[in-house]
């Protein structure tokens, strides 16, 4: 079995869909629609990290995980348009990595914040890092191959 050509695209496809959904449930537990289990003890605190009442959780009216949503929407549209789109397609190894890229300097800083201020760590904020790291890889590992070929 051979791998597709551009497979690295179609696993950041894939990978965009639980980010959302780890992302809308942020979402929720921000706007106090949802209550959540995040409260294990002192150092993983979602309610400190992405509360309603957390500080950082927002950059003035807007709450990050809304930009999260947002961002994986694009990511996501992004890979699916690479299909239908010709402009999107020739640049596609570029567009990916520039806003994968910037999903992930994002989150690293999102997260350095939670180490270095909140001193407290959101778990479903660790599974959306892990899942835009992983698309951060794959999105060099198809920069690169783009390159070669």
């Amino acid at each position: 079995m051979t791998l597709p050509e551009n497979w690295q695209i179609r696993i950041i496809q894939l990978l965009a869909l639980p980010g959302l959904i780890v992302a809308y449930y942020l979402w929720l537990f921000h706007n106090g629609t949802l209550m959540t289990t995040c409260g294990v003890n002192e150092l993983f605190d979602c309610g400190q990290v992405s509360g309603p009442t957390a500080p950082y959780s927002s950059i003035g009216p807007i709450p990050i995980a809304l930009i999260g949503m947002i961002g994986y929407i694009v990511i996501f549209l992004l890979t699916w348009l690479q299909d239908w789109v010709v402009f999107i397609d020739d640049y596609m190894p570029e567009l990916i990595f520039a806003v994968v890229g910037l999903a992930f300097l994002i989150t690293l800083g999102l997260t350095m914040l939670e180490f270095l201020v909140i001193h407290a760590f959101c778990q479903y904020c660790l599974v959306s890092a892990g899942i835009v790291l992983v698309m951060f890889i794959l999105a060099i590992l198809y920069l690169r191959s783009d390159r070669k070929g």
